[in-house]
C-alpha cells in the first residue's frame, strides 16, 4: 500500500485562504448592489418618462422614427389616440371635452379649426407658430395639400373618352356611372370638394349639379379610402374619376418602387373642384400635460416633421424653406383652389351638409 502524506496547513495558508474568501465575497456584493442601482436607475427612468397623448385622424402617418425623436428629446412618451376621420375626431373631441381623450391634437384644419374654437375644445393662449406659407387660425399650421379630382389615365385612353373640361360635363350620359365620392358628413376630403363646388359655382348652381349627379350615378363612399382603394379603377374598382389629393400621382410614383417613370394617374383641376386644405395642431383645453403638449405641437412644425411630410402623409410641409422632396416634381397643383373662410364655413357647414344628404342620399 502506497503512503500518502497527510499535510496539515500552516498558519499563512490558513489566512491566504480567508483573504480569498473575503475578496469573493465582497465581489459578489459589488456585483449585486451595482445590479440593484442598475435596477432602480432604470426604474427612475420608466417613471420620469411624461406620457403625452396626440389625437389624430385616420390619415396620421408620420413615421415612427420621427416620433421617437421627440420621445428622446423630451424624455416623454407619445401616444397616438386615432379617432376616425377629421370629421369624426372633432366631433368626438367635442363630446368628450369635460374629460379630454388627449393632450395635444392634430388634423384640425381651416373648415374645422374654428368649429373646435367654438366648442370650446381648445386652450386659449397656443404656442409660438414659426413662419409659415399658409395661415391658420386657431392652431398651428402643419400642412397644406389640395383636394381635387383624381382620374386613371390608362381608362380614358383605353376607352376613348375625353377628359372633363367642366363640373358640367360630368352630368352627360358618357360621364355616367364614373365618378365616386367621399360622403361630406363623413370625410374631410369629401367635405373639402363641397365646399369647392359652392365656392367655384355658386350654392344654388352648387346643388342643381349635385341633384344632377345623382341623376348620372355618381357613388358615395363613406371615406378617401373605399373611394380610392376600392371605388377606383386603377385598384380594381369600376369608377374611373374619384375625389382625391392632387399628390396623389406622385404617391403613386413613389410607391411603384422604379417602375412607373411617370404617373399612372392625373389630376383634373376643373372650375369648383379644387379646394385648398390646410391642417395644423393645437393644445386641447384641460390637457393633462400641458406644457409637453406645446412642445409636442411645436415639434410637429420642426424639420424632422416637416421634412416627412411629403412622402410619409403626402401633403405639403407649411413651414417656411422646408425644402420640397425630390418626388414633388409628379406633384401638381391647381391655380383655381377655393378656400372659404373659416367664419362663414363654421356658421353654414350644418346646414350645406344637410342640404347635401337631402338632396343627394334621400
Amino acid at each position: 500500500m502506497k503512503f500518502v502524506p497527510f499535510y496539515l496547513p500552516t498558519l499563512n495558508q490558513s489566512k491566504a485562504v480567508k483573504r480569498a474568501k473575503t475578496v469573493k465575497l465582497l465581489s459578489l456584493l459589488g456585483i449585486t448592489l451595482s445590479l440593484a442601482l442598475s435596477q432602480t436607475a432604470w426604474a427612475r427612468t420608466e417613471v420620469q418618462l411624461t406620457e403625452v397623448r396626440l389625437a389624430v385622424s385616420n390619415s396620421f402617418d408620420l413615421p415612427k422614427p420621427v416620433i421617437e425623436q421627440f420621445e428622446q428629446q423630451n424624455n416623454a412618451k407619445v401616444s397616438i389616440v386615432k379617432l376616425g376621420s377629421g370629421n369624426e375626431m372633432l366631433n368626438r373631441l367635442i363630446l368628450s371635452k369635460k374629460s379630454p381623450l388627449a393632450d395635444a391634437v392634430f388634423g384640425l384644419d381651416n373648415n374645422t379649426s374654428a368649429k373646435a374654437h367654438a366648442a370650446g375644445i381648445l386652450k386659449g393662449q397656443q404656442p409660438q407658430s414659426k413662419a409659415t406659407v399658409v395661415s391658420l387660425s386657431r392652431a398651428l399650421p402643419v400642412d397644406f395639400s389640395f383636394i381635387t379630382l383624381n382620374y386613371d389615365k390608362q381608362w380614358f385612353a383605353k376607352n376613348n373618352l375625353p377628359l372633363p373640361k367642366t363640373l358640367d360635363d360630368l352630368v352627360q350620359p358618357q360621364y355616367k356611372d364614373l365618378l365616386a365620392v367621399p360622403n361630406p358628413a363623413t370625410s374631410t376630403p369629401g367635405l373639402g370638394f363641397l365646399l369647392a363646388n359652392i365656392g367655384g359655382l355658386g350654392e344654388e348652381h352648387a346643388f342643381k349639379w349635385w341633384d344632377a349627379m345623382r341623376q348620372n350615378g355618381v357613388k358615395i363612399t363613406k371615406d378617401w379610402s373605399q373611394a380610392y382603394y376600392t371605388e377606383f379603377t386603377l385598384n380594381g374598382g369600376s369608377r374611373p374619376i374619384i375625389v382625391g389629393y392632387a399628390t396623389s400621382p406622385a404617391a403613386e410614383v413613389f410607391y411603384s418602387e422604379g417602375k412607373l417613370k411617370s404617373p399612372n394617374m392625373g389630376n383634373l383641376f376643373l372650375q369648383g373642384g379644387s379646394y385648398l386644405q390646410i391642417e395644423g395642431a393645437a393644445v386641447l383645453n384641460q390637457a393633462r400635460q400641458p406644457e409637453m403638449a406645446e412642445k409636442l405641437v411645436q415639434y410637429l412644425q420642426s424639420p424632422a416633421v416637416q421634412d416627412s411630410l411629403m412622402t410619409s402623409m403626402w401633403v405639403y410641409p407649411a413651414v417656411k424653406g422646408t425644402k420640397a422632396h425630390p418626388i414633388a416634381v409628379h406633384a401638381s397643383s391647381p391655380k383655381n383652389a377655393k378656400s372659404l373662410p373659416a367664419a362663414q364655413v363654421n356658421s353654414k357647414q350644418k346646414d350645406w351638409v344637410a342640404r347635401w344628404t337631402r338632396v343627394v342620399i334621400k
